[in-house]
């Protein structure tokens, strides 16, 4: 496969309340913030918010099915969570090729991870260090 610096690639997805639920039950995370409504109303969001990872964990199906692809194993990632993601946002998560060198002769990229909401606003901003697939 051949990539090159500034490659890119993304994926949207709009976070329901399943979503949000079934992180929850997955992870254990039982915030209130995210799945009390009454609790949440009374926070500076207003509202309930989906867990910042549930919202970061769609950096990977970029990574794993896009760009690089399938194979790729993410070594690195750094992660800002910029502003909230509300149940029913439309999120779209975006990688892009900033690096492509090699380490003791395996290939690894840097890439620009962002994830940003229906106004365009960027909600996670991040660096994602992977190894291709061969």
């Amino acid at each position: 496969m051949t990539w090159s610096i500034g490659d890119a690639a993304e994926t949207s997805k709009t976070i329901s309340e399943s979503d949000v639920y079934l992180f929850a039950g997955i992870t254990g995370d039982f915030n209130p913030m995210h799945v009390n409504a009454v609790y949440a109303s009374n926070t500076r969001f207003g509202s309930r918010i989906a867990h910042g990872m549930l919202v970061a964990s769609h950096l990977c199906t970029v990574l794993g099915m896009t760009l690089p692809g399938p194979g790729t194993i993410h070594i690195e990632q750094s992660l800002r969570f910029l502003g909230p993601v509300a149940i029913g946002d439309t999120i779209t998560a975006r990688v892009e090729i900033t690096e492509i060198f090699s380490v003791e002769r395996r290939r690894r990229m840097r890439l620009r991870t962002t994830i940003t909401n229906q106004r365009g606003e960027v909600v996670i901003d991040g660096e994602a260090l992977v190894k291709p697939p061969a």
